[in-house]
């Protein structure tokens, strides 16, 4: 059984978590800046086992899809390209920067780092996307979208 790892993707930089390899416990491996970020997916699959690869799909309240889509989609063309015979999965993502700032608020990291430290959101972000595919896959399972 391999990792799975989460990206919370984003047009300036995206946050990324993994779980464990028995797929139990999720955290956080850090905000990567965009243009690196498939560079980053490639190294880190060539180091650790990973069984498939989650992208926060995002979705506007009525649940039409976000217009940033437009930026992920081509991302994960280059994904699939890149690792042709990797899983990937998309997960809703409704609300995780809303529970990642009232997460980070609740964990009692001061609001001087919360401003400084843009990338928390993302990598917290990135952890509950896997954390919801985690619960998902126990219940009613993933959101598969086509092409």
């Amino acid at each position: 059984m391999g990792r799975l790892l989460a990206i919370d993707y984003g047009q300036k930089r995206c946050g990324v978590a993994v779980t464990d390899p028995l797929q139990i416990i999720p955290g956080g491996l850090g905000t990567i800046p965009t243009h690196q970020l498939l560079d980053f997916v490639l190294d880190y699959v060539q180091r650790e086992e990973v069984e498939r690869i989650i992208i926060g799909y995002p979705r506007q309240m009525n649940s039409q899809e976000s217009a940033s889509m437009k930026y992920i989609r081509p991302f994960v063309g280059r994904l699939q390209n890149a690792l042709p015979s990797m899983a990937i999965e998309y997960q809703d993502e409704r609300f995780t920067s809303t529970l990642a700032q009232r997460t980070i608020r609740e964990a009692g990291i001061g609001r001087r780092r919360r401003e400084t430290d843009k990338g928390l959101v993302d990598e917290v972000s990135a952890v509950i996307i896997l954390q919801s595919y985690l619960e998902a896959k126990k219940g009613l399972g993933p959101i598969h979208l086509p092409g």
